[in-house]
């Protein structure tokens, strides 16, 4: 599995990140589609998954963040990974 972040920002005065997965099959889409309570779609062969924060827990706000940008997206990217590992566990 791979997770990119491919965009985040406000948007509607809502903090969000937007993830692009790919390396799943139809059924681990399919399956986490369903069952995951965010924003999420399937387009081809690429899972997307839109996550809205409230500003205190929104990951790239702090002045440390946009000043080492890669790094926090990176470490989002990883966290992401990690907890769609763990809920695909439950299939």
């Amino acid at each position: 599995m791979i997770v990119e972040i491919v965009d985040y920002g406000v948007e509607s005065g809502k903090y969000f990140i937007e993830y692009s997965v790919s390396g799943l099959s139809l059924n681990q889409m399919e399956f986490l589609n369903s069952e995951l309570s965010e924003k999420t779609e399937i387009c081809g062969d690429i899972f997307k998954i839109k996550m809205y924060f409230n500003e205190k827990l929104y990951p790239f706000q702090s002045d440390v963040a946009k000043m080492r940008i890669d790094d926090f997206i990176a470490r989002e990217e990883i966290e992401m990974n990690i907890f769609l590992s763990s809920f695909l566990e439950d299939m």
